[in-house]
């Protein structure tokens, strides 16, 4: 997929408001022995890659090191009307970093009061020596907004053979 695609993609109003105010995404990756993982992750969205981070002994960090072609999906909504999805595909980077990863800490503010996070902060600097931050480059990108009708091409089509 071709860069401008990408980044029309991500700038849709409704894409831009999942990255801003959503930090749980799950991750699907390829685990050591080949078969297939999806695990809920928190990640933040710094403008040109999606990081994610984790302690240095999670099992994803040894697969994406070895495996490192991934999928994330970000969605939101409780109704129908209301359901949006990002989907990404990219490759995982994984460097092992000293103490709390920044945006760690920032996805975590994005869900917590001010005292809520100085806490988690506090917290996670006692428990954290090192870290493992992980950071997928996307390239592929879609975003959908089903009660808008922005669906994948498959329902769009099936949807509009039903009207006629």
């Amino acid at each position: 997929m071709e860069q401008h695609v990408i980044d029309a993609e991500l700038s849709a109003t409704g894409a831009r408001e999942l990255l801003a105010a959503t930090s749980l995404a799950h991750l699907a990756y390829n685990a050591g022995d080949g078969t297939p993982r999806v695990v809920p992750v928190g990640f933040f969205w710094t403008g040109a890659e999606f990081v994610i981070s984790t302690a240095t002994t999670s099992p994803k960090v040894a697969a994406l090191t070895a495996r490192p072609d991934v999928a994330l999906s970000i969605d939101g909504g409780a109704t129908p009307e209301q359901a949006r999805a990002l989907s990404v595909r990219g490759r995982a980077t994984v460097e092992i970093v000293d103490g709390v990863v920044p945006e760690y800490l920032a996805a975590a503010r994005k869900s917590m009061g001010a005292e809520a996070a100085a806490e988690f902060e506090a917290n996670c600097r006692e428990m954290y020596d090192r870290m493992a931050r992980i950071a997928i480059v996307p390239s592929w990108v879609r975003f959908y907004d089903f009660g808008a009708g922005r669906m994948p091409k498959f329902l769009k089509e099936l949807a509009e053979r039903d009207r006629s």
